[in-house]
């Protein structure tokens, strides 16, 4: 069962997620070729090409519109498009949802912003969706998104293996994360205090 999440603009720290549209292709063209993050083969950065992007977007909306994601343009407070996150595998009947399709241009890699949307995310997904639990998916082999997802404090539930495939076509275990409503308080309190420290 899901049920379409209206589009909404999350905003904090300099950093603003706003519904994801056509009109940031140009935007996460310049984001990806920062860092040349569509040769990574666990990320779902697309190739730097009009065409390529485009369908990105074109997909990510569909998701939308069947109402299992609700994808987002990450920006700076200047307007520079830094990435893109979406919610997705949204299910009404638990509540659940996960966090996924994220990245960024290198530029702000391992700096506030990733910390900044997720404390936006799972702010929005706990307290205003009433989401009992949000899951946190990657690649096994993506070491550096999987110590991202330790440092919010998630807990990590297991490995499924020979779960999916990266984009050479080899297969992939999915490390799976999750963050349960209980859990969000003392967390959310963790993440605050570190995004005040700077």
């Amino acid at each position: 069962m899901h049920a379409v999440l209206t589009p909404i603009v999350l905003k904090a720290h300099g950093v603003r997620l706003e519904p994801l549209a056509l009109a940031h292709v140009d935007g996460l063209i310049d984001a990806s070729c920062d860092g040349a993050l569509a040769t990574l083969n666990f990320t779902s950065v697309p190739a730097a090409n009009p065409a390529d992007v485009r369908a990105y977007i074109e997909a990510a909306l569909a998701g939308q519109h069947a109402g299992t994601m609700l994808p987002f343009a990450v920006l700076d407070a200047a307007g520079q498009v830094l990435g893109s996150t979406r919610y997705y595998d949204i299910d009404s009947s638990v509540p659940t949802l996960a966090i996924g399709y994220t990245w960024y241009r290198a530029s702000v890699q391992r700096s506030h912003v990733n910390t900044t949307c997720k404390r936006l995310l799972l702010g929005h997904a706990f307290e205003a969706l009433g989401m009992r639990t949000v899951y946190l998916h990657t690649s096994h082999a993506n070491l550096r998104s999987q110590a991202a997802i330790e440092r919010l404090g998630a807990h990590k539930d297991g490995v499924l293996r020979q779960h999916k495939r990266h984009k050479d076509g080899s297969l992939r275990d999915t490390v799976c994360y999750s963050i349960i409503d209980t859990e969000w308080p003392e967390l959310r309190k963790r993440l605050d205090a570190r995004l005040v420290a700077g």
